[in-house]
């Protein structure tokens, strides 16, 4: 079993004393999908990148904005949210952890078709 508050902690804690103000792990993965807990220190961003075939973010802790060319989508504490389907970035508004969970391909079932 895994303690997410655990992870969260830890990841928290690492983000404040690292370079780059982040920190992550992998906490789930079955097939396409993975669920990651990613943390960012105030004022870090995770710059700009695509998305998965499907997402969400769910914030453990703190207070995140997720930038796409759609807009701002600030996302609090205990908050969950569906994360567009387009390049974005994710800016930390204070200390905060969130679990992304992401389908990152296809799964396709090639031995079935519909009459």
């Amino acid at each position: 079993m895994t303690d997410i508050d655990v992870i969260a902690r830890e990841h928290l804690s690492a983000a404040g004393s690292a370079t780059h103000g982040r920190s992550a792990a992998m906490v789930a993965q079955d097939g396409p999908l993975r669920q990651t807990v990613l943390a960012l220190r105030a004022g870090s961003v995770l710059g700009e990148h695509n998305a998965p075939l499907a997402a969400s973010i769910y914030v453990l802790e703190g207070s995140v904005t997720v930038v796409s060319a759609s807009g701002r989508l600030v996302v609090n504490e205990n908050q969950l949210e569906i994360i567009p389907q387009e390049r974005h970035s994710v800016e930390a508004n204070e200390d905060s952890v969130f679990l992304l969970t992401a389908v990152t391909e296809t799964h396709l079932d090639s031995g079935s078709s519909k009459a």
